[in-house]
């Protein structure tokens, strides 16, 4: 380990050398920003690195930025810097920002090398270019629609091509134009719905809108956000949690008025489909009762009501809804939900093109242990839907306490990074959790219902990132619980 020396000692080599620790913290809290590591843990990190290295410097972590205040002795004023930065998940940019991290704190790598090391990973492109992300993009919302939203054969394509171009639009205009970043996910919402509600409103109603609109947007909900707003209030970081938070419920209501506007402006334009659409929910067959009715079921039986009594049966369509799609039995397999067994392969698919759109290099000894703990994840998510059904939040805790072991039993035995092998599993939990609750769109007949829709929405993802957060926890507590203690921080959820 790095030995500390006492400032007013030090020679003009040994400034220099701490100088550029310093220097390697500015670039190592830019490059923690930079590709998504958990926002909790920066400043942990940054602390021990501060000091095992012997800096002597203060870090403040806000939202998008860190403050740094480095000073070097009683008597000499402090200096501070802004690192500011804001990036997505990378996953293999990141296992090789906490390798050298851990390189530099065991004396394995200088200041000086892992600071040249860290330059060169924030100037090198991305793993992959624009076409193989939209691609990529294509492959995951057409698999979770099929996985999660009860999507056929026909939806997952429409559903694969309305995510490829969201991914377009976020990775080509939303980053070139300022102006249009700001309307982004509402101007995509409206297109998918709009989308999704005629193809729905097609002769034959092979198409379902639930299932496309789901898919097609469930890459933009701010699940991730919320997942991590709850570890930074679970780890007592109240300010940066309170805000995500705010922002993740606030953006759901935007994302959730985009979808009404799409849905709502077909509706206008196709008066057909506006009378379908109000017609759908009516049952077929009903037949009226005037006089007094005496209600025999209730707390207080016996209790005389005058009025009219409808009764209906069901029309044909609403006796075949499955996970709010109609499905005809006389239909070909290619018009009906896949079969069960098919999420043998399904899933591993899926969990690999999100590892892949992720940015993890298809050749890293990484991917496979990804695949692998996020498939064990959510066959535990899975198996703990079928004994507790209706229950999203302890179904999310019971998948995370899984791939929590696993990711920190990885890291703790095999020296491998706990985070990144457990990003794809964590966040497979979020679609699964709001596909049990019953997908991202529902319908409404009146704007309160529309905003109630919204609301509900942002509750069950708060329902189900709690979830994660406490199996999270507690799997960790269980791994480090016996050994010995890290000098490094740890790098996880």
């Amino acid at each position: 380990m790095a030995t500390q020396t006492p400032i007013a000692t030090l020679t003009n080599g040994q400034r220099t050398d701490i100088n550029t620790r310093r220097k390697f913290l500015l670039k190592l809290a830019k490059a923690l920003m930079s590709y998504g590591a958990p926002s909790h843990r920066i400043s942990s990190m940054l602390v021990a690195a501060s000091d095992i290295l012997g800096a002597k410097a203060d870090f403040v972590h806000l939202p998008n930025i860190i403050i740094v205040s480095i000073r070097d002795t009683d008597a000499s004023p402090t200096r501070t810097y802004f690192v500011r930065a804001t990036g997505r998940v990378a996953l293999t940019k990141l296992h090789h920002v906490h390798d050298i991290y851990r390189q530099v704190l065991h004396d394995k790598m200088s200041a000086a090398e892992g600071m040249d090391a860290l330059r060169t990973i924030l100037r090198s492109p991305p793993t992959y270019p624009l076409s193989v992300r939209c691609v990529l993009a294509f492959f995951s919302a057409s698999l979770i629609c099929v996985i999660s939203f009860g999507g056929s054969i026909v939806d997952m394509f429409i559903s694969g091509l309305c995510a490829s171009v969201l991914q377009y639009l976020g990775l080509s205009a939303a980053s070139k134009s300022s102006m249009y970043a700001n309307v982004y996910e509402i101007s995509v919402s409206i297109i998918v719905a709009f989308v999704a509600r005629g193809l729905s409103n097609a002769p034959g109603n092979i198409f379902c809108y639930s299932a496309i609109s789901s898919a097609g947007t469930v890459s933009i909900l701010p699940g991730f956000t919320i997942l991590i707003s709850a570890l930074e209030l679970m780890s007592r970081n109240i300010f940066c949690g309170s805000v995500r938070i705010v922002y993740a419920i606030i953006y759901t209501l935007f994302l959730g008025f985009g979808l009404t506007i799409g849905s709502d402006f077909y509706l206008l334009v196709d008066r057909r489909a506006r009378h379908a659409y109000y017609a759908a929910g009516t049952p077929s067959s009903q037949t009226y009762a005037h006089g007094t009715f005496l209600m025999v079921n209730s707390s207080t039986p016996f209790i005389p009501i005058s009025g009219v009594l409808g009764t209906g049966t069901p029309s044909y369509a609403m006796q075949h809804i499955v996970k709010g799609c109609f499905r005809d039995p006389l239909w070909s397999w290619a018009f009906k939900p896949l079969p069960w067994w098919t999420l043998f392969f399904l899933v591993p698919m899926y969990v690999t093109c999100t590892s892949l759109a992720n940015l993890q290099h298809y050749r890293s000894l990484q991917l496979p242990v990804m695949v692998a703990f996020a498939c064990c994840s959510y066959a535990t998510n899975r198996a703990a839907n079928i004994v507790l059904p209706d229950r999203p939040d302890i179904v999310s805790a019971a998948g995370a306490f899984v791939i929590g072991l696993l990711g920190n039993a990885y890291s703790r035995i095999i020296g491998g990074t706990a985070f990144t092998s457990m990003v794809t599993g964590v966040v497979f939990l979020v679609p699964s959790g709001i596909a049990q609750g019953g997908g991202l769109t529902q319908n409404f007949h009146s704007s309160s219902e529309q905003y109630s829709t919204g609301f509900s929405l942002a509750l069950r993802m708060i329902s189900v990132a709690s979830g994660v957060t406490i199996g999270l926890f507690v799997s960790q507590v269980l791994v480090y619980l016996v050994g010995t203690r890290k000098n490094a921080a740890h790098f996880a959820f």
